[in-house]
């Protein structure tokens, strides 16, 4: 691991402790700072980051410390690091990192914590998403997108959660598929298993919160090329403000079922197409021809 990303994981990563990271802003603001040190510096060698050179960047003593303090934890990256064997991290300054997650700019996260197949991210993606509270109709919506992803050789991805995401998931895994499931919880409770990639951002011991829910929803939407919305029964929840998001930052095309509710009709009415039950093949969609006002 380089320099560059041993700062990354050091300024931005809890690693297990009780710390105050820095945000994705606070980081931005020394991120070239950062480069420019450990451009030429031996692996781990952080010493030319020192208070004085701090100062020169601007930063009062109180922050100084607070940097310095976090990158003065070596050890504690290099325990974390490898305290599971079959946990590996990804950081976005790595190659490897998947491509549509850069685009979420300062909300891409610094690193993800994976297990499974990392080769997954680089497959194409689809996303399925909705209700956890499904009705019949709703779940199968969501188990035929998991087929159809298996199918026709697509990747599913998803947020683990009952109702739309577990439903498409298994459908994917029983016709010969492969799932991403972005995880909002400590990835450290799944067990390994085959064709299923689990990853979580930031860490791989941080408890489940609505926040860290909602940026995982966030990163389902990023990851696939479309992104299918099972059941939005309300304009509200996480199911609406994941999409809703997605159509405003135009991350990827959205299909919802078009089921009449509230959701699905205020979802359309922002860019997401509606589309029947049963659908064509998924690399055949497009959003101006499914359109249910074409």
């Amino acid at each position: 691991m380089r320099g560059a990303e041993e700062c990354l994981l050091l300024l931005c990563c809890k690693l297990g402790q009780p710390v105050k990271p820095l945000t994705p802003a606070e980081y931005k603001q020394m991120e070239s700072y950062v480069a420019a040190v450990t451009l030429t510096r031996p692996k781990g060698d952080l010493g030319s980051i020192t208070p004085r050179y701090l100062a020169t960047l601007g930063y009062n003593e109180e922050m100084s410390a607070r940097i310095l303090s976090l990158l003065n934890r070596p050890r504690v990256l290099h325990d974390y690091l490898t305290a599971h064997r079959d946990i590996h991290v990804l950081t976005r300054l790595d190659e490897a990192f998947p491509q549509r997650l850069r685009r979420l700019g300062g909300d891409c996260p610094p690193a993800l914590f994976c297990k499974g197949d990392t080769a997954l991210l680089h497959t194409r993606c689809i996303s399925a998403v909705g209700s956890r509270m499904l009705l019949a109709r709703g779940a199968a919506f969501a188990q035929e997108v998991g087929r159809r992803a298996a199918k026709e050789g697509f990747t599913l991805v998803s947020g683990n959660a009952a109702g739309a995401d577990t439903a498409a998931q298994e459908a994917c895994l029983r016709a010969g598929g492969s799932v991403v499931c972005f995880v909002p919880d400590e990835l450290t409770r799944y067990a390994v298993r085959e064709n299923v990639l689990y990853c979580s951002a930031y860490g791989y011991d941080l408890p489940f919160s609505g926040s860290r829910a909602l940026y995982r929803n966030l990163l389902i939407h990023a990851l696939g090329e479309k992104v299918f919305v099972a059941q939005c029964p309300s304009t509200s929840g996480g199911t609406w403000s994941g999409t809703s998001e997605n159509l405003k930052r135009r991350l990827s095309d959205v299909y919802v079922l078009n089921d009449g509710s509230a959701g699905a009709n205020a979802l359309i009415a922002l860019g997401a197409t509606g589309v029947k039950d049963s659908l064509p093949p998924i690399a055949e969609l497009r959003p101006s021809q499914l359109s249910i006002f074409d």
